[in-house]
């Protein structure tokens, strides 16, 4: 039986890592005993490293061996040994190990360390009561927020290497005897058939587990707060954690999630009803709203009342624009403005803000290319939009599509519109989950928590939406 030659081995890892500055090894002697430590100084905690492995076996005089390393000598919790083909994929990940010239067992010690994010009210889903935590980049710290939530042995959690090159951890976690086994099945599958070099964040994942990638609409939940995740896990859904991203993706996924938030559970259950309704009808005006206006001006002026009709033909008569291409220069504008404050340095957005809305708007106006009619349609959708922000994204295009379809059809094409995308969103799903549940299909039990809502007491039953294994909160 051949054993290590200590010194070559480390040269070969050395050369395997393409010398790496931030490769580091350690050689012990004691008599013709000689162990080598490899590590990677730039993850592991070299104080916890000369504290738990290297002084304790300066102090150790018997004969050194690989079960009294792990038994005695180490003052380490997660010893384990390791093959040598896993050698380099163990170093990466931040362990120490530990090669000797007296056996040909490896021993792999968990000192990973790197600097952190502390936990703290992410900057998306910010709340006047309630928990104030939320997810970071580290991949165990998450976890441990979660755990912290829910002591139950059936919190599972199985990690997935995906990507050549980056081998992020990605956690598929749920509770099981609560969540549907087909589900998880479906999720892992997935994840496993991810062929792509690396994975930097969450939404890497996302369009991955789509069953529709080319559609527009959003078919994975996205939070950034333990106590939401926790909440869905225990409503029977599957929650992806990804190393190296705050953002915890869920599902399955459907529509009246986003126009709930953590905030409504906190309150009274009538105050969040009525937050939802308002939130419905942001949604609406949003979506609607310029394209709504065109179609009246141009098309059915008719139905307006004399006042009003008068007050519009006053603000835009001699107006360079024709009235389409009056609300699309509008909506460019402000687009463009926010994606200016989106990018800029937050010193300068305010500026930036101040310039477009007070200068840009006002003289505007006052110079005759725009109407202040307009100005308050296109802002007012604009503001309304962010009712329900998860919904942005999606809604932002199709105000574009309601726009065109207005100025061009009228309210024909506006109804028209909206029919056609309530029948795609009613044949859609996500994970054999109805899109527009509960209400098509219509599933009596899991209205207590839709548009309106009930006392969190009455919500004894899970939403029979996702089809969990267990029906019954208890």
């Amino acid at each position: 039986m051949s054993y290590f030659n200590v010194k070559e081995k480390i040269e070969e890892i050395k050369n395997t890592l393409n010398n790496s500055v931030d490769f580091s090894y350690r050689l012990y002697k004691k008599g013709s005993q000689v162990l080598g430590f490899i590590f990677l100084k730039s993850i592991i905690d070299q104080s916890l490293f000369s504290s738990a492995v290297y002084f304790p076996l300066q102090m150790y005089d018997g004969k050194i061996t690989i079960e009294n390393l792990k038994n005695d000598i180490l003052k380490c919790v997660d010893i384990k040994e390791a093959k040598e083909k896993d050698m380099i994929s163990e170093i990466l990940d931040g362990k120490l190990i530990i090669i000797t010239n007296f056996s040909i067992k490896i021993l792999s010690i968990d000192l990973l360390k790197f600097p952190t994010r502390t936990p703290s009210e992410p900057p998306t889903s910010p709340v006047i009561q309630g928990p104030r935590e939320g997810f970071v980049e580290d991949l165990q710290t998450n976890v441990t927020l979660l755990r912290r939530r829910l002591k139950t042995q059936n919190l599972v959690m199985e990690v997935l290497r995906v990507g050549s090159q980056t081998q992020t951890k990605v956690c598929i976690t749920y509770i099981k005897g609560i969540a549907n086994k087909k589900i998880v099945k479906q999720v892992r599958e997935k994840i496993k058939n991810i062929k792509i070099d690396g994975i930097l964040d969450s939404y890497n994942i996302l369009f991955y587990l789509e069953n529709r990638p080319g559609s527009l609409f959003k078919q994975i939940g996205n939070t950034e707060k333990p106590d939401i995740v926790t909440s869905k896990l225990l409503e029977g859904k599957v929650a992806i954690l990804v190393d190296n991203s705050p953002i915890v993706l869920t599902v399955p996924f459907i529509f009246i999630e986003d126009l709930q938030n953590s905030n409504d559970y906190y309150t009274n259950h009538h105050y969040s009803s009525f937050v939802r309704v308002i939130r419905l009808f942001g949604l609406l005006i949003a979506l609607i709203a310029p394209g709504f206006y065109l179609a009246l001006q141009l098309y059915h002026y008719n139905i307006l009342p004399l006042n009003f009709l008068i007050t519009i033909a006053d603000t835009t008569q001699g107006l360079p624009f024709t009235p389409f291409l009056e609300i699309l220069f509008i909506f460019l504008l402000f687009q463009i403005l926010y994606e200016v404050s989106l990018r800029l340095p937050s010193y300068l957005g305010l500026a930036t803000s101040v310039v477009g809305a007070l200068i840009l708007g006002d003289t505007g106006v006052k110079a005759g290319l725009i109407s202040p009619p307009g100005v308050i349609i296109v802002a007012l959708s604009k503001i309304a939009l962010y009712t329900i922000p998860e919904q942005a994204p999606q809604i932002t295009v199709l105000q574009l599509v309601f726009i065109i379809l207005g100025g061009s059809l009228g309210l024909i094409g506006l109804i028209s519109g909206l029919v056609y995308i309530v029948n795609y969103l009613n044949n859609f799903d996500s994970f054999s989950t109805p899109y527009l549940a509960p209400y098509s299909p219509r599933i009596p039990q899991d209205l207590k928590d839709a548009v309106f809502m009930d006392p969190i007491y009455s919500m004894r039953q899970r939403p029979k939406s996702f089809s969990p294994e267990s029906k019954e909160r208890v």
